[in-house]
Parts: C-alpha cells; sequence; structure tokens
C-alpha cells in the first residue's frame, strides 16, 4: 500500500483519522473520541489519539501503525503557536510520519469547504461546541483568534449557547428575570419539572456537564416558536459569527474582494433558519463581496487535502477524495 498521508481530524467531542493512498483513496478510517489535552494532558491525549490511528490501520489492512509521507493534523486546542509547537514535537514522536503538520481543527473546515480547484483562499468560521474563526491566503498569510473561551474575547458555540439558556431560564424561574419558555423546555428535556431540578442534578453531578451541548438545539426549538429570550441569544450568535469573519476578511486585506465564507460545525451546519438567515443578512451588509458556504463534509477531508497539498498529490487525487467525502 502507497499511504502517502495520515489525516486527523481531533476535535473536542470525537476524533476522525483516515489513512490515504497516494491516489486520493481512503484506504483505512476510525472514529475516536474527544482530543482534549487540557483536561488530560498532552501524553494522554496522544495515547488516546494512538489508538484511533491504530483502528484506521487495521481497518486498511495493516497490522499495526505504518510510517507515511506526511501526517496532516486538525487539532482542537491547538489554538496558539506554543501549542501547535507542543503537539508537533509529540506527534513527531510517536514516528508515524516523515513529516508533520498541526493546524488549529478550524482549518480543516476551511480547507474542506473551498470549492475544488480554488486557490487556499477564504474564511472559516466554526460553531460547535466553542467558536473560531480562522483565514488563509494563497501567499501563506493567515487571521487567527487565540479562542480560548471568555478570557480571549468568544461568545456562543453550542456549550455557550447553553450556559446562557441556563442563566436566563434560573432567572425566569426565581423572579430575577423576565419570562422566557426555555425555564420550562430546557428542565423537561431532562424529564424534570423545574430549573431548580435541572440546576440540582447538575451541580450534584446526577446529569453530566457533558450533557449540556444537547440543550442547544432545544434553544433553537424555542426561538423558532417565537420566544423573545431565546431569538435575542439566536441574534447574538449571528452576530458573533459575522463579527469575527468581518475581522479575519478585513486581517487579510479581503473586504474588497469575492471571497468564500465558510461555515461549519454542528450550530451552523444544523442550517436553523433565524441563524443562518441572520448571519447571511448581517455578512450581505459588512462584507458585501463575501460568500457565505455552509461545509457538511466531514472536517477529516480537510486534514486530507491539506495533507494532500504537503505531498504535491496529482489533481485527480483531490478529486477522489472529496468523492469520498460528499
Amino acid at each position: 500500500m502507497g499511504m502517502r498521508v495520515l489525516a486527523i481530524d481531533a476535535g473536542n467531542s470525537k476524533t476522525d483519522v483516515a489513512l490515504i493512498d497516494a491516489d486520493g483513496t481512503v484506504l483505512g478510517a476510525a472514529r475516536g473520541g474527544g482530543f482534549r489535552p487540557p483536561a488530560v494532558g498532552v501524553e494522554v491525549a496522544m495515547h488516546m489519539l494512538a489508538t484511533t490511528v491504530e483502528e484506521a490501520h487495521l481497518a486498511a489492512g495493516s497490522p499495526g501503525p505504518l510510517r507515511v509521507e506526511h501526517v496532516s493534523a486538525c487539532l482542537a486546542n491547538a489554538d496558539l503557536p506554543v501549542e501547535e509547537r507542543e503537539l508537533t514535537a509529540a506527534l513527531t514522536a510517536r514516528g508515524w510520519g516523515a513529516s508533520v503538520s498541526v493546524h488549529n481543527d478550524t482549518f480543516a473546515i476551511l480547507r474542506a469547504g473551498l470549492p475544488v480547484g480554488a486557490e487556499p483562499c477564504g474564511v472559516a468560521v466554526v460553531c460547535g461546541a466553542g467558536i473560531n474563526c480562522v483565514g488563509m491566503t494563497p501567499d501563506g498569510r493567515t487571521a487567527r483568534f487565540p479562542a480560548i473561551g471568555k478570557i480571549s474575547g468568544d461568545w456562543g458555540g453550542g456549550g455557550g449557547l447553553a450556559e446562557e439558556a441556563l442563566f436566563f431560564a434560573a432567572r425566569a424561574e426565581d423572579g430575577r428575570g423576565g419570562a422566557t419558555a426555555l425555564a420550562c423546555a430546557l428542565p423537561d428535556h431532562f424529564g424534570l419539572s423545574s430549573m431548580y431540578e435541572l440546576i440540582e442534578g447538575l451541580h450534584l453531578g446526577r446529569i453530566p456537564v457533558v450533557r449540556l451541548h444537547e440543550l442547544s438545539p432545544v434553544l433553537f426549538e424555542v426561538a423558532a416558536a417565537g420566544d423573545k429570550v431565546a431569538r435575542s441569544l439566536v441574534e447574538r450568535q449571528a452576530e458573533e459569527i459575522v463579527a469575527l469573519a468581518t475581522v479575519a476578511l478585513g486581517r487579510l486585506g479581503l473586504l474588497e474582494v469575492e471571497t468564500p465564507v465558510l461555515l461549519g460545525g454542528g450550530v451552523l451546519a444544523a442550517r436553523h433558519p433565524q441563524l443562518d438567515d441572520g448571519v447571511r443578512e448581517r455578512l450581505a451588509v459588512r462584507a458585501p463581496k463575501a460568500v457565505p458556504l455552509v461545509v457538511t463534509a466531514s472536517p477529516v477531508l480537510g486534514a486530507g487535502l491539506l495533507g494532500l497539498d504537503r505531498v504535491s498529490a496529482p489533481d485527480e487525487a483531490y478529486a477522489r477524495l472529496r468523492a469520498q467525502y460528499p
């Protein structure tokens, strides 16, 4: 087997790995759990990733990891240059490839969403568990944000929206805030009758914190039904997405150039009408040349395409790889 690229897309909630042949054929693939070095440490995170890599090799018919030409890794929590260097060193030490490149996982969405044959130029906004934005131009310039959370000015994503929904629902129930249907909808999702029960369940660990991501779709349902508080949160999310995209376009000098703005992550890929329309309407005003495109293909496609870039793959390899990730 002429495996040339080991493509890795490791997000907070899941990891996808693909072994890609010289002609763009996916020889083996596997899915594993989330990649969270800040929570478990780099070594533990790498050990968990190694299990998924081994499973991809087994799916390709290989008894164990074989050395490839290039490892293309798009990783969550590779938010700062120092983190990219640390993760690059950890991957290099594994010996999986002759060369290694590490990008923040938002670059996978950007590369996956660019039209076939297009130059590597555009801006991507990911709104999934969290929120992030990157941009790139053909000459290698990039625009990035730390994307560490509130301390770096970030707001939103599925986790952030869930926290905000809980905040307003709790205040609605105890009288500190205005009325909202969220006060009934959120506890009802867990089979509970009040926000007090939901708060108690979360605080005492009876409801795992990881289940908070389930509340984002509930928020959008309540917003779609016309609830003012829920709708205001969706509007704010649209504003944040457009603010990120517009700033990135401006930093790269692309506001006056027709440029794709790739929208990815579970929240955006769901195409909630209020959020989708809100993003497009705001972009039309603040960045009229932007071309919004929702990316639904697996982000591991982007990692694979970045890998093919590094090994100077033929055009047909790109087309073949894309065909396997519609």
